[in-house]
């Protein structure tokens, strides 16, 4: 039987969890310098607002090459969210 306690915990431990996604959302991946600098600089902060955002308009930043797209392609799939 779960006690009032461990069912408080196990509540506390899911908000946690779900603060701890959504920051991960909010945050851009660790890519490199350029790449960063480069969505940065086209307005991007957050991994969420690259959710949507065409593939191809990304690899036409300059300093944006395919293995920072392929980071941020896998942290977006972490979110069920995927680039346009």
């Amino acid at each position: 039987m779960t006690t009032a306690v461990e069912s408080e915990e196990a509540a506390s431990s899911l908000a946690e969890e779900a603060v701890r996604r959504r920051l991960a959302a909010s945050a851009l991946p660790k890519i490199g310098a350029p790449a960063t600098r480069a969505l940065n600089g086209a307005g991007y902060t957050s991994l969420r607002q690259l959710a949507g955002v065409p593939r191809a308009e990304l690899a036409l930043l300059h300093g944006m090459g395919p293995k920072a797209l392929g980071i941020i392609e896998a942290a977006l799939a972490e979110h069920r969210l995927r680039l346009g």
